[in-house]
């Protein structure tokens, strides 16, 4: 079965993602996609949005986001300061990018050679620094409340733009993210349109989805058989539904998640089998890199929303080993690679490649060599899908602590991003408290970025 785990992952406030979803947070841990589907069936047996008027033809029609859970160093990556105080700047040099006059990190020489192929945004803002918040709040451009769980951009799109037939609409590759404030989450979208989350590593030698190649062998036949067998059970439990809406509703979410699971467009686009294996080197042979591959078959496929999650951001300690001897190399080659290979099959100019993490990190460095949260400054990447590339907007102070030019937020990317796929701003959701909500908070549309 497809089965929406989190995994055990800690940061930097130690508590694991599998302790919370455990005792009931905002996840859905040891469900199955079909559980998942008819246990949120509620949500679709009633209305629960508005739906404005589109605009004509969007130049873009999915989204893949590479996500830094932790938090990356903005001064160690994307907007390095060589003529900063040494306990700014760091132990990292600075390279030349395709960008004439443009330098980046010198951990990241491929991303140098393809920096025209996105926008680097050096005038980041986000308001709050603390794990879990800073998830929900980057992930769906909306300020943290504890009282409503906001719709991540993955959600919306997947409840606004419909996935071709066999495929989710929205995935998350890997468990770095935090869902215990409902980072990533659907919220009052209704929990259909939360993402479905692999676990499984597609470095592995043998990789294979949980649903996707059946477990021991499982045919579909078999498989056919047992789900018949449930069928039984599930016509009696309809019995003692209160609203037989419900019920309806929710047999259509089985209905679609036994169509995944059998579905021969999902077996082939998790298949990296049919990838060369030259390309396969580019990404890197390592989890992050494979992901960023499985991330183009799947929206080659029809996946509207890919989030692929990396771990290990959180750098208070060791900051410059980690970046060194893994974070980087191991981005470089992905990010590149997935830039590359999207431009190269047409795709790049219908899809939206988001980077970013949940904030920035302190300029200055701590006296275990790492760098602690900092909200004050952080740097996003955006490019692809009618998002004009090969250019850097906005700028940091000199020690990389406050923009100096107009700051760009999450609820930015949000609304830039939405508006590239044609969501209407004016597009609104009812809670279930029956509260009217926009699609988006109120973010400016990156014009000066629009093509």
């Amino acid at each position: 079965m497809f089965h929406l785990e989190s995994g055990s992952v800690r940061d930097c406030d130690g508590v694991s993602r599998r302790e919370f979803l455990r005792v009931g947070g905002l996840g859905l841990a040891g469900l199955s996609l079909a559980d998942m589907l008819r246990a949120e069936g509620r949500a679709a047996a009633t209305p629960s949005g508005t739906k404005a008027k589109g605009r004509g033809q969007a130049p873009a029609r999915s989204v893949i986001l590479l996500w830094m859970q932790g938090g990356a160093s903005h001064i160690d990556t994307f907007d390095p300061k060589p003529e900063a105080p040494a306990e700014v700047r760091g132990e990292f040099g600075v390279i030349p990018t395709a960008l004439p006059g443009v330098q980046i990190c010198e951990h990241l020489p491929r991303m140098a050679q393809h920096l025209d192929r996105t926008t680097v945004i050096r005038s980041g803002y986000s308001y709050n620094a603390g794990h879990g918040i800073a998830d929900a709040y980057m992930l769906s451009g909306w300020r943290f409340s504890p009282a409503t769980v906001y719709p991540s951009m993955g959600s919306v799109v997947a409840r606004e733009l419909p996935a071709n037939p066999g495929m989710p609409p929205y995935m998350q590759l890997g468990i770095y993210v935090d869902q215990k404030t409902g980072g990533g989450l659907a919220g009052y979208v209704g929990g259909e349109h939360n993402p479905f989350v692999m676990t499984s590593d597609p470095n592995a030698r043998k990789f294979s989805v949980d649903g996707i190649t059946l477990p021991g062998g499982l045919t579909a036949d078999r498989f056919a058989r047992r789900r018949r067998m449930l069928d039984r059970f599930d016509r009696w439990q309809q019995t003692v539904e209160a609203q037989a809406g419900e019920s309806l509703a929710m047999d259509r979410f089985y209905e679609k998640a036994f169509g995944i699971v059998t579905s021969p467009q999902a077996k082939r686009a998790f298949d990296l089998s049919e990838e060369d294996a030259t390309l396969r080197d580019r990404y890197g042979r390592n989890t992050f890199g494979q992901s960023c591959l499985l991330a183009r078959r799947l929206v080659e496929a029809g996946v509207r929303f890919v989030t692929v999650s990396s771990g290990g951001w959180d750098t208070h300690q060791n900051n410059f080993t980690s970046l060194r001897k893994n974070l980087l190399p191991h981005l470089d080659a992905g990010y590149s690679a997935l830039l590359a290979d999207l431009d190269q099959r047409g795709l790049l100019e219908e899809t939206i490649v988001v980077w970013m993490g949940d904030f920035g990190r302190t300029p200055k460095i701590n006296s275990a060599a790492g760098r602690d949260h900092w909200a004050g400054s952080m740097t996003f990447c955006l490019g692809g899908g009618g998002i004009r590339v090969g250019e850097v907007l906005g700028k940091s102070d000199r020690n990389a602590e406050q923009p100096t030019t107009k700051m760009v937020q999450a609820e930015d990317i949000a609304a830039t991003v939405f508006d590239r796929l044609g969501i209407p701003m004016d597009t609104r959701y009812v809670a279930p408290d029956g509260r009217p909500f926009p699609v988006n908070p109120g973010g400016r549309v990156l014009e000066e970025l629009c093509a």
